[in-house]
């Protein structure tokens, strides 16, 4: 089974965000996915907007492309931290992360 099929989406729109508050620093999530994220020089991960800016406000998101969706799944499941949320655009129910079942 795809992600895209379990995560039942279809092909909706979805956005990550991280909450630095939990951030460990380990730099995983830049490992799998540098396109979405980066560590910044105070050690935590922040997501990347599209034009590859960091963007540090609290709760920041951006999108998540279909062609790294798996790429940004294994970030959140590798995650330490636990600090990396995929939700989906429309209602903003997560579907990856700490608030999944």
């Amino acid at each position: 089974m795809s992600v895209q099929q379990e995560a039942g989406v279809g092909g909706e729109a979805l956005e990550v965000w991280i909450d630095q508050d939990l951030c460990t620093g380990d730099g995983i999530c830049a490992q799998y996915a540098p396109e979405v994220f980066e560590l910044d020089i105070d050690g935590l991960a922040y997501v990347k907007g599209a034009d590859e800016e960091l963007l540090q406000a609290p709760g920041a998101t951006t999108p998540v492309p279909l062609t790294l969706l798996t790429d940004v799944v294994d970030s959140v499941k590798e995650c330490p931290g636990e600090c990396i949320h995929v939700r989906r655009v429309s209602d903003r129910a997560e579907v990856y992360g700490p608030d999944t079942e």
